[in-house]
């Protein structure tokens, strides 16, 4: 079977209620597509965004890392005698109290 296209047919009633029906639901996609384009856009942006920030939290970590070591290196450096007489001390004493804990573990 074969079918004719005639231009100038007049639609019937059906015919026109599909049309109109179709015409609705592209026009509806159309809309949901725009939305979608919009929000793509908002999210791209925003990710762009957080890139910038997480580059720049990035940037002052290894800021404050530097700056850290710095402060090490300088501490080591500036370790005057009283600074290393105390320490020593310290050890020594905390040496003194392993041996005597080992000591009181032996018995």
């Amino acid at each position: 079977m074969y079918f004719c296209v005639q231009f100038g047919v007049v639609m019937t009633a059906e015919e026109k209620k599909l049309l109109n029906t179709f015409e609705a639901k592209l026009r509806h996609l159309m809309y949901l597509y725009d939305e979608l384009k919009r929000e793509n856009a908002d999210l791209k942006r925003l990710l762009e965004e957080e890139k910038e920030e997480k580059q720049k939290v990035s940037a002052a970590y290894e800021e404050l890392q530097r700056c850290y070591m710095n402060l090490k290196t300088a501490s080591a450096i500036s370790l005057n005698d009283s600074d290393v007489k105390d320490t020593k001390l310290r050890l020594s004493k905390l040496v003194r109290e392993v041996d005597k804990c080992i000591a009181l573990l032996n018995e």
